[in-house]
């Protein structure tokens, strides 16, 4: 489909821009503190993505509610998904589809797409987040959220508590070796004393992050009125 390539092709620009941005801090020795706060929010932003767009995937949560309740022709099984104040134009998308997909399979398929996109811009919508087509199934999502999924289908956070556990070891463990490693350089080398500070800022910062993260409430989608 031309979204996906479109979507790969913005993802690849990023990716690209993203190194060379970083290529030229170290070039031109930005100070630190700079390259840190660069590195933290780029971070953010990435990570916030991942999370948004695990609801427009053609096998994430909004589409398989979408495919159930056009099978079912139980519209409530999608209304969880959008705003009170969006109910109106679901419904009316939902029974326009189900006319629709009914003269034939080509019918059936074209009107699907469109009940799905339109269903997951409006989520989407509802949650500050802007509308970039829909993945296709199978997208690289990371550990993290299809182990979470997978703890709610099943029923067990417990290989999820696993997962994260072992990540958060390994960053601590990594951080505090390269900032250990680094820390006993000659007061006449500026070179070796900068690449310590570089370490330990961003061991504080790894640690900073993670403290907050398990002690913050999770952002929600949004508050119903």
């Amino acid at each position: 489909m031309l979204w996906y390539k479109k979507s790969h092709v913005i993802l690849l620009f990023i990716v690209v821009f993203y190194n060379k941005e970083i290529a030229m801090v170290r070039r031109y020795e930005i100070p630190i503190l700079l390259v840190c706060l660069f590195f933290v929010f780029s971070c953010v932003i990435v990570f916030s993505q991942l999370a948004y767009a695990h609801c427009d995937m053609m096998d994430g949560p909004v589409i398989d509610a979408a495919k159930k309740a056009l099978d079912t022709g139980n519209v409530n099984l999608v209304l969880i998904w959008v705003k009170h104040e969006d109910e109106g134009n679901i419904k009316k998308v939902f029974e326009n589809t189900i006319s629709v997909r009914k003269l034939s399979p080509q019918a059936k398929e074209m009107a699907d797409m469109y009940f799905f996109e339109t269903l997951v811009r409006i989520h989407r919508a509802g949650e500050g987040a802007p509308y970039n087509g829909i993945k296709p199934a199978g997208s690289d999502m990371g550990l993290a959220i299809p182990e979470a999924d997978r703890a709610i289908t099943d029923g067990s956070a417990e290989k999820l508590e696993k997962l994260l556990t072992t990540a958060m070891h390994e960053g601590i463990e990594k951080h505090f070796r390269e900032v250990s490693e680094k820390k006993g350089f000659k007061a006449e080398d500026v070179k070796a004393g900068r690449e310590y500070v570089d370490a330990y800022v961003r061991f504080m910062h790894y640690i900073e992050g993670v403290f907050e993260a398990a002690h913050s409430e999770a952002h929600g989608h949004y508050e119903e009125k």
